[in-house]
């Protein structure tokens, strides 16, 4: 017989020394996070100073107004937010169960493979599992990876940069983001059958905030045209203003193809004739390799990668959701 012999199991670790250390690290001061976990003061004082002696680290610097966490406290926070999502993530699960439900999936996407990807796979899991409940979250990447370590995400389709950690995540790459200019149908520039860069310095610009991948692009490619950047700009990452400015004005905007295209199909916009010489960094599917997939987040895994042979035109591993 297996003797799981772990480190936790000999220190007696309790969940609530995690939910201490989590409440202690929102809350900045023991008297508080008492008070929130319900508990007195000494009672918790004797929690952490249990699991310190046990662990062999001081967790927090006591300060005259309150507490710190140490680098080997900041370390066990961070596992024990993961550890406790964990759990509660257990029990939503036995509960559908219970209720005759297949589970939850928590999925996250940039905007783009949310607009071309995630509706027809949604559709598809929809078809075969019309109970499991599926949670979407649209976000930059940054924001979507940290969700995903943070355990509050089980499957992203997003982009992984130079500054992330890749050692635990899984990646497959789908596909790369062109982009293009957007206008109202009937904008001036449509009647020209091939408007350059040039023609659209001085048009007004709706373009994505400042620091963001596609902005510091859309900077770069006026440069390398030897073109002053627009000036006359409004900076947003709100789709739905941006559609609704376009239509009742003379600006144009950058955009992912998928997106352009959506509103390009739906007659809402059009698509100007003209190539941008720019272009944002793949896209693709994300996971936690230090995780195991529950069945709800296989099924949607599983149906991410059959629509990917539709709308990307790619073959994707299925061997880990067979």
């Amino acid at each position: 017989m297996t003797r799981y012999m772990h480190w936790f199991i000999r220190a007696r670790l309790k969940t609530r020394q995690l939910l201490l250390l989590v409440t202690l690290a929102e809350e900045g001061n023991i008297h508080r996070a008492a008070q929130v976990l319900n508990m007195t003061q000494p009672a918790a004082s004797k929690l952490l100073k249990d699991l310190e002696d046990a662990l062999g680290v001081s967790l927090f610097d006591r300060l005259p107004r309150g507490m710190r966490p140490t680098w080997y406290g900041e370390t066990m926070i961070r596992h024990a937010r993961v550890a406790l999502t964990s759990l509660n993530q257990a029990h939503e699960e036995l509960e559908a169960a219970k209720n005759g439900q297949f589970g939850q999936v928590n999925v996250g996407a940039i905007t783009a493979p949310g607009l071309a990807l995630l509706p027809p796979t949604v559709a598809l899991v929809k078809r075969e599992h019309p109970n499991l409940q599926i949670t979407l979250q649209i976000e930059p990447s940054n924001v979507l990876i940290e969700r995903l370590n943070q355990g509050k995400l089980d499957i992203l389709v997003a982009r992984l940069f130079e500054q992330h950690n890749k050692t635990d995540l899984r990646y497959e790459m789908l596909t790369d983001e062109p982009v293009c200019a957007i206008a109202r149908p009937g904008h001036p520039l449509m009647v020209d059958p091939a408007p350059t860069l040039a023609d659209t310095v001085d048009l007004g610009w709706i373009v994505p905030p400042s620091g963001s991948v596609l902005r510091h692009r859309f900077d770069l490619m006026f440069q390398e045209e030897g073109l002053q950047a627009p000036i006359n700009v409004v900076e947003t990452a709100s789709l739905m203003f941006v559609t609704k400015m376009l239509q009742q004005s003379d600006m144009v905007s950058v955009v992912a193809n998928d997106v352009a295209r959506y509103y390009a199909n739906h007659g809402m916009l059009s698509i100007l004739p003209m190539v941008l010489p720019c272009q944002m960094d793949a896209f693709g599917i994300i996971t936690r390799r230090d995780r195991l997939l529950s069945p709800a987040a296989k099924v949607m895994l599983r149906s991410l990668k059959a629509s990917a042979v539709t709308v990307y035109g790619k073959q994707l591993d299925m061997t880990e959701v067979d």
